[in-house]
């Protein structure tokens, strides 16, 4: 999980909540708001897990947003490690970053966003097609979405 900064055209800042599976590199969630505090992130991370269900950890940096006490109160309530990168280390958590790369050079760099909710139409989009249409190497040449179909259905 990982937070990215961009801006609107009016000058305005946003954030973008990544959020990403190491199993099959999947983009889980991608939201973007003007802000992003720690309530709006476990709210995400509720829904995330009433779709997906729990994980056992989850790796993040030390934004702001991760380390408050209400959000280590949520993972320990929820019996969920989190994984913290050290400060500078962003090669502790290379397949976001990899992912926070590619969202910068073929999202950001392409679109310019009046509004946060047009950008969040256009990532909705993005997202679809990085897990549905994008082979991707490190999975054999399958996307995140046929990597995760197969593997379900040898595990059965």
């Amino acid at each position: 999980m990982d937070l990215m900064s961009n801006g609107l055209q009016c000058g305005r800042s946003m954030r973008l909540l990544n959020i990403v599976d190491d199993f099959n590199q999947e983009a889980l969630v991608m939201e973007a708001d003007t802000s992003m505090p720690s309530q709006r992130v476990l709210r995400i991370l509720n829904q995330l897990i009433s779709w997906r269900s729990i994980t056992q950890k989850i790796r993040v940096d030390n934004s702001s947003e991760f380390i408050s006490h209400v959000f280590k109160n949520w993972f320990e309530n929820k019996g969920i490690e989190i994984c913290y990168t050290q400060p500078g280390k962003p090669t502790q958590n290379t397949l976001v970053e990899r992912f926070d790369g590619s969202v910068r050079r073929e999202f950001f760099n392409v679109h310019q966003f009046k509004s946060v909710e047009y950008m969040n139409g256009l990532l909705e989009e993005w997202m679809i097609d990085y897990n549905a249409e994008r082979p991707l190497d490190s999975l054999g040449n399958q996307t995140p979405w046929e990597y995760l179909y197969i593997n379900k259905i040898n595990v059965a």
